[in-house]
């Protein structure tokens, strides 16, 4: 077995981190409220990006695990958008 180090988080972080979640659901909530035209879904979206990077960096521990498993989630997550934006290019024209 490989003797590894595994980063201890802090509760007071993990509760930070749920804080800030919080902030930004009730912040896409909101946006939902206002007309940004086309731009709510950009919009809505980038909050939910936002918060995907929180819980994948630090709920998940992709800030302290190896790097290829971050660059696996990017990767997942490239091929996620362009799936995402040829859909609104359809649903758009």
């Amino acid at each position: 077995m490989e003797n590894s180090e595994h980063k201890i988080v802090s509760f007071k972080t993990y509760g930070l981190i749920l804080c800030v979640l919080i902030v930004f659901t009730l912040s896409s909530v909101y946006v939902t409220h206002l007309d940004f035209g086309n731009l709510g879904i950009v919009v809505a979206l980038s909050i939910a990006a936002l918060k995907s990077v929180l819980v994948f960096g630090i709920f998940m521990h992709l800030l302290y695990d190896k790097k290829m498993y971050a660059l696996m989630v990017v990767g997942v997550l490239l091929v996620m958008t362009i799936v995402l934006i040829i859909t609104f290019l359809d649903y758009g024209y």
